[in-house]
């Protein structure tokens, strides 16, 4: 006797047809759309039409797209709300005060994205590789998190939106902070439990140690290793809190929570620095846990020189490998949705 599908299992196998006729119909819609900045051959529509490492890029993006409903929260530092002892979680006058935020509707990337992905975008339009230098290339390798400045990060996330006719981008602070902390609850770290238990939902030293001594027999421990190696959050992103800080697109501002609007805040106008969010630093003994908190902010200049005013090296160029990022969609509707 021939057994029906379930309604489940009928709308898993409908909900899959639909993401891969988007794919299909939107390649063929948005090749015709030279991405800007092309500067090869390589870069034409009929060439990328034709490209199958475009195409598998391309599904891979929508097939790792999570919806996050919009909402309200309070953004920063919510130990005053949350802590036993009322007190704040870290002593970092920059992510106080406790403000409230409204966001719209968003998807964001399950993963980081990685030299494989970005590779496939420079080759397209013609740019030299990200990671190649004699500072970061031993820290690359195709499932890693690559390590980016912050143009090449965004113009990655703006490429791949031409290319599905989607909104693309970098998220704003807030974008992140929110899905980070599980759409605004009071989760401290970017796990699938909003706590930390080394070894089993981030890297623990040892395994960071051990598993590069594989891959490359030496012993240095990088910013990222591969991704996707421990349970998401509950929204099903990957590595928030590991494997390198993130670009987002907001300026930097130590002052800014004091004057942000409510309704999705886009940062200050202007600046000279940019805006990253956690990574948790292991030392010896595992874990620094400060880095990693949700509400953390760090910032950087978006492309700081390669020298100094004494012709040094500048140390945040030289660590280009530990910043990366993940896309999101400014849409308030699923992708496929057509409400």
């Amino acid at each position: 006797m021939m057994t029906l599908p379930s309604a489940s299992q009928t709308h898993r196998l409908v909900a899959r047809s639909i993401v891969g006729l988007i794919a299909a119909s939107l390649l063929v819609a948005c090749e015709a759309k030279a991405p800007a900045g092309a500067a090869s051959a390589s870069s034409s529509p009929a060439t990328a039409a034709a490209n199958p490492k475009i195409r598998a890029l391309l599904d891979k993006t929508l097939k790792n797209l999570r919806f996050i409903e919009g909402g309200s929260f309070q953004m920063g530092d919510f130990g005053p709300l949350d802590a036993p002892d009322k007190l704040p979680y870290n002593g970092r006058a920059d992510n106080k005060v406790l403000h409230k935020v409204t966001l719209d509707s968003f998807s964001m990337s399950a993963y980081k994205t990685t030299y494989e992905d970005h590779d496939v975008y420079s080759e397209t339009v013609g740019k030299p590789l990200v990671g190649t230098d004699e500072l970061t290339k031993k820290y690359r390798y195709p499932t890693a998190a690559a390590g980016l400045l912050w143009q090449q990060a965004r113009d990655y996330c703006q490429w791949l939106g031409q290319r599905l006719d989607l909104p693309m981008d970098l998220p704003t602070e807030a974008q992140w902070e929110y899905a980070a902390r599980n759409r605004g609850a009071f989760f401290l770290f970017a796990t699938d439990n909003g706590k930390v238990d080394a070894g089993r939902n981030v890297w623990e030293y040892s395994q960071r140690k051990d598993f590069v001594h594989t891959l490359t027999q030496e012993g240095f421990n990088p910013p990222s290793l591969p991704l996707g190696r421990f349970p998401p959050t509950p929204l099903g992103l990957y590595d928030m809190m590991t494997d390198g800080f993130e670009w987002t697109r907001d300026w930097y501002d130590p002052n800014y929570y004091t004057v942000s609007p409510e309704k999705n805040p886009q940062g200050p106008v202007s600046g000279s620095e940019k805006v990253l969010r956690s990574w948790r630093s292991s030392d010896g003994e595992g874990i620094s846990y400060g880095d990693g908190q949700t509400t953390a902010r760090s910032h950087r200049q978006p492309d700081p020189p390669k020298l100094d005013a004494q012709l040094k090296p500048v140390p945040n160029r030289n660590m280009v490998a530990d910043t990366g990022a993940r896309c999101v969609v400014n849409r308030p509707a699923p992708i496929g949705d057509t409400r």
